[in-house]
């Protein structure tokens, strides 16, 4: 502060300097009028520059006033912040939100590992059945037995999600989630790439959702605990699809996204149906929760749609009904079940891999395929870091052989024991053995037997 304000001064001072120098004549000390006048702005000068000093020394006082009486403030220690609350900045990471949106963000490293024996051939590598549990990929009347082992990280999982309560009350919040079970980018050679793909994308407002979640058919909270990635595949409702959906207490309304997979004549590879049905699905479920756990109610009506040449339309009605809940048997048993059965639901149950919803006969006319599936399974808690389940899943279908021929699936049935290991809360090791069997209308079948083991840390 100090060499500032002298460096103020000097331009000042060598003004007046000049000043004089320039007012005296030779060697004269005569005064003059006019040296007495520049005399008295030189002492104005001089007046001025100690007075700036005297501020200087002044401000220099109070800013030591000031740091002594910081040092002598002892130091406070930031609150605790709860965990889980501290933001991930200060400011929020969505500026064009509503404000007062909370933004969250969470999802899954796994690894998968199997080994796995098939009595009648292979499955394709690079198919969904070497990933994981799927019945109707089951090789019947192959070559003989094969052994193979595969692993992979495909179902690693990210997911972000925004809610906001506004000041009306009303509620708003939004889900996108995604996996890497998409198609191969690389190889198991070298680099194990593989693409995203889109498991849920959705918006809520209040009561309401829309969007691509879990069907309103499926019962997520019945699931058995399994470390295979499905489980009870060959019976399990198991959908992802748009919905714009209705919840008011225990009943949850749908319209859903209409598809139709076919079983053409003669027992070719099924179609999946282009041209879809102009009403959507339409499906309601009742739910009753208790202490002892809860029981659910789905029934679903449909418009089975086929086009087997330009411009000729053949359709026909699907329907169905599921019961599935949970029973908790104590504090560390409980069971876990799921019944559905109709006409043309084929492609809801086993991630439609196992049946059609329709046959086609030799004109072209569609007929909606019935059957049912269910499952069935135990979960045993043996300490807090120990758990296990048993479960037998298995689906049946009433194929018209006379339409589909006898290569078509009538039966399969897997019967499931694991054990998973939580060392630490969200980290889980586990090894599942499954048996599986399909069998066709020919009567032929093939089995599976398979050590599927996963790590997993949910964050």
């Amino acid at each position: 502060m100090t060499q500032t304000i002298a460096a103020q001064a000097r331009p000042r001072l060598l003004t007046a300097a000049v000043l004089v120098a320039l007012a005296l004549p030779g060697a004269a000390f005569a005064q003059t009028a006019k040296e007495r006048e520049l005399e008295a702005r030189i002492a104005q000068l001089e007046s001025q520059v100690q007075a700036l000093l005297g501020q200087q020394q002044q401000t220099a006082a109070q800013v030591q006033e000031v740091r002594t009486a910081q040092a002598a403030v002892p130091a406070v220690a930031a609150a605790p912040v709860p965990a889980g609350s501290q933001p991930i900045q200060a400011t929020t990471i969505t500026p064009q939100a509503n404000p007062g949106t909370k933004f969250t963000v969470g999802g899954m490293i796994r690894i998968d590992g199997m080994a796995t024996k098939t009595t009648d051939g292979d499955i394709a590598k690079g198919t969904a059945g070497r990933d994981f549990y799927v019945p109707g990929a089951i090789p019947v009347g192959g070559e003989g037995p094969d052994t193979y082992m595969d692993a992979h990280a495909k179902f690693s999982r990210l997911w972000f999600d925004a809610s906001t309560v506004l000041d009306s009350g009303d509620k708003l919040g939004a889900r996108v989630e995604m996996d890497f079970f998409g198609g191969t980018l690389g190889n198991s050679a070298a680099t194990n790439t593989y693409g995203a793909t889109l498991r849920h994308a959705y918006l809520t407002y209040n009561n309401w959702l829309v969007g691509q979640t879990w069907s309103n058919f499926m019962d997520t909270n019945a699931l058995i605990d399994a470390v295979d990635f499905v489980g009870p595949t060959d019976a399990v409702v198991f959908v992802r699809q748009p919905q714009v959906r209705y919840t008011s207490g225990p009943w949850t309304v749908s319209i859903e996204s209409p598809e139709t997979t076919v079983q053409p004549f003669g027992g070719a590879a099924r179609i999946i149906a282009g041209d879809n049905s102009a009403i959507p699905d339409v499906i309601a479920r009742y739910t009753h929760k208790a202490d002892w756990g809860h029981v659910s109610v789905a029934g679903m009506a449909r418009q089975l749609k086929y086009e087997p040449a330009p411009g000729l339309d053949s359709t026909d009605t699907g329907f169905g009904a599921t019961v599935s809940g949970l029973v908790k048997l104590g504090d560390s048993t409980d069971i876990r079940y799921q019944v559905s059965g109709g006409e043309g639901i084929g492609r809801y149950i086993g991630l439609a891999t196992i049946q059609q919803d329709a046959m086609v006969d030799a004109a072209g006319n569609l007929d909606a395929l019935g059957g049912w599936a269910g499952y069935f399974g135990v979960r045993q808690v043996f300490s807090p870091s120990v758990r296990g389940n048993l479960y037998y899943a298995r689906s049946q279908w009433d194929n018209d052989t006379a339409w589909t021929g006898l290569g078509v699936t009538r039966k399969v049935h897997s019967v499931h024991a694991n054990v998973i290991w939580s060392p630490v809360p969200k980290l889980d090791f586990g090894v599942e053995a499954i048996w599986g069997e399909r069998t066709l209308e020919s009567g032929v079948d093939g089995e599976l037997m398979r050590l599927h083991t996963m790590a997993r840390y949910s964050f």
